[in-house]
């Protein structure tokens, strides 16, 4: 991909310190205020509000982000949670199609999954390669 450092990582490819740094930035702009400072989540993420709607989610291991594949979470940022879901599904995560750089938005994923542990990055890349 034009405009991506990737480094080899033992038997993954990694993104670079750059990419990470950017993600990173991205990542307390945009997504902090809802899904927390430390990738935790809102209280009770699995409990609807009252609007019927979930709280945002945590991106770190505790959460579902690492279940799915690297186009999915794309995608999500991208158009937003409702989009992709469909039918009448409401949700309060915006798309950032306005707002982000395809290059950012993949930044900001790499830079949540360069948080998880082990386990989770490796469940994650099997998924992502499987589709």
């Amino acid at each position: 991909m034009a405009g991506w450092h990737y480094v080899r990582s033992g038997s993954s490819v990694a993104a670079s310190t750059e990419v990470l740094e950017l993600g990173r930035q991205v990542y307390a702009i945009q997504c902090a205020s809802c899904h927390g400072a430390n990738l935790e989540g809102q209280p009770d993420w699995r409990t609807p509000l009252a609007s019927g709607r979930l709280p945002a989610p945590p991106h770190d291991e505790s959460g579902h982000t690492w279940h799915h594949a690297d186009e999915m979470l794309f995608r999500i940022v991208k158009e937003g949670t409702a989009a992709i879901v469909g039918g009448s599904y409401e949700s309060d995560m915006p798309g950032f199609a306005d707002t982000l750089s395809d290059a950012e938005i993949r930044a900001v994923l790499a830079f949540i999954k360069s948080t998880w542990p082990e386990r989770e990055r490796g469940f994650q890349e099997e998924v992502s390669r499987r589709r």
